[in-house]
């Protein structure tokens, strides 16, 4: 089933909504217009009735008496002339005059034959005459005896009920499918920011670090299009990473497999088995550091996907840094650098990722490792400060010098007379860890004279 367009689905809505008032406000408006009028004619029955009454009292009630007892004084309709267009307004209303013994003393040709009232007939009533159904009103004279009975056919107020409707129906007969044409036309140029921002993403070149632009946009799309400038910088940049990263991979594994190649081949074509022990044993140690070269591009990798698209959680710093010191004790053993831990502050909470914090102490740690020489030493201090966790790591190593400490963040930047079998991709671990907890590195002078300090603030959450 193919979707509904948002043009489509704004113009029915609107034309919805829009009938869903003015047909149920339309038949209200209609059915109390209609009260009205049927209230209206009843009142003018009423007033003719009061009317006939005035007048008959100032005429001479006894020879209208004495003339009704020679005979019935009927009325006539419109005599003498045709009734315009066909249509006998004065045939459609009419009155009755009766004694108090009830004789029918003068009355319209068209109500002469209508029966007199009963005792009880008295207000308005509705009657059968022939083949017209008549509204009445009954007046009682108790001063003079009389009895005066006016009535209209309903057929007139028909004629009224018609008008109504086509006052009141036509309006939406006709209006709704203009409406609908108006809406239609209206939705479409309201939507026209969006048909140019389609235009202007499908004309963008992949690749292209221009923002999405539109002239004279409307403020609902101003924040839609600041969102998406801001995803597209996003994923222009995750893609210039992807791009540099396996850059750099490729460039990093490519001579390990080569060393690795070509004494694989010369352990293949010795005999001698001195030479073999040799060639295989440089062959293993080139592989055990292509996987650990390997094991460090994945922990970047996986930082700078952005560790974890996951939520953060609370992480207890000391616990973090307690397991951290426990996996690399066959490693500082080995390095004959004395490791101390200067404050391990209790119950130091940071919301964040364990593992990208665990990844940030320990490349901090094995950095230093690797830079002091055997008989030095390396200090750990984790403390909470006022409004942020710090994290220092001490050597008494050479150091840096601070014209280059800008540059040791870089990938695959190693510092000369670094020992072990280090990449250059453990401060660029940090660095990339620290981004996903908006903390800050500091590399200062250390405090042993020679060396360096490197200091992680985190802050802390609210």
């Amino acid at each position: 089933m193919r979707p509904a367009s948002l043009h489509g689905r704004l113009r029915w809505l609107i034309i919805v909504v829009l009938a869903a008032v003015l047909l149920p406000l339309g038949v209200l408006s209609f059915h109390r217009t209609l009260t009205e009028v049927d209230e209206l004619s009843d009142g003018r029955l009423a007033q003719s009735a009061r009317t006939l009454q005035v007048l008959i009292g100032h005429a001479d009630l006894e020879a209208l008496q004495a003339r009704g007892s020679a005979g019935l004084l009927v009325v006539p309709i419109e005599p003498g002339r045709p009734p315009p267009h066909d249509h006998t307004y004065e045939s459609e209303v009419g009155f009755q005059i009766f004694d108090r013994t009830g004789r029918l003393l003068l009355a319209t040709a068209n109500l002469a034959t209508l029966p007199p009232p009963g005792a009880a007939d008295a207000d308005f009533r509705d009657l059968q005459q022939g083949r017209y159904r008549w509204r009445v009103f009954t007046l009682h004279d108790e001063a003079d005896g009389m009895l005066i009975r006016t009535g209209e056919r309903y057929d007139s107020r028909h004629d009224i009920t018609h008008a109504l409707w086509l006052e009141h129906g036509l309006p939406l007969l006709v209006g709704l499918p203009l409406l609908a044409l108006l809406v239609g036309w209206a939705v479409r140029r309201g939507l026209r920011p969006l048909e140019a921002l389609t235009r202007a993403l499908s004309r963008r070149e992949p690749g292209s670090r221009e923002p999405v632009r539109l002239r004279d946009a409307p403020l609902e799309l101003q924040p839609v299009l600041a969102a998406l400038n801001e995803q597209l910088a996003r994923l222009e940049d995750a893609l210039e990473r992807e791009h540099r990263f396996s850059a750099d991979v490729a460039h990093e594994l490519r001579t390990p497999l080569a060393s690795a190649m070509i004494n694989l081949e010369n352990a293949m074509a010795s005999t001698d088995p001195a030479e073999l022990d040799v060639a295989l044993g440089s062959a293993q140690h080139v592989i055990a550091g292509l996987a650990r070269r390997i094991e460090q591009l994945l922990a970047l990798a996986r930082l700078e996907a952005g560790a974890a698209a996951g939520q953060r959680t609370r992480v207890e710093l000391a616990a973090v840094a307690t397991n951290v010191l426990e996996e690399l004790a066959p490693v500082i053993a080995e390095s004959g650098v004395e490791l101390s831990v200067a404050r391990l502050a209790p119950q130091l909470v940071v919301h964040g990722y364990e593992a990208a914090l665990a990844a940030l102490l320990r490349n901090l740690l094995e950095n230093a490792l690797r830079h002091v020489p055997a008989g030095g030493q390396v200090q750990l201090s984790i403390e909470r400060g006022e409004q942020a966790a710090l994290i220092d790591v001490v050597d008494d190593g050479p150091g840096i010098p601070a014209e280059r400490r800008a540059s040791v963040f870089a990938r695959f930047h190693r510092e000369a007379g670094s020992r072990g079998d280090g990449f250059g991709l453990g401060l660029s671990i940090v660095q990339r860890a620290a981004q996903l907890h908006d903390a800050s590195i500091e590399l200062l002078d250390s405090p042993y004279g020679s060396g360096l300090r490197v200091r992680v603030t985190i802050p802390l959450p609210h």
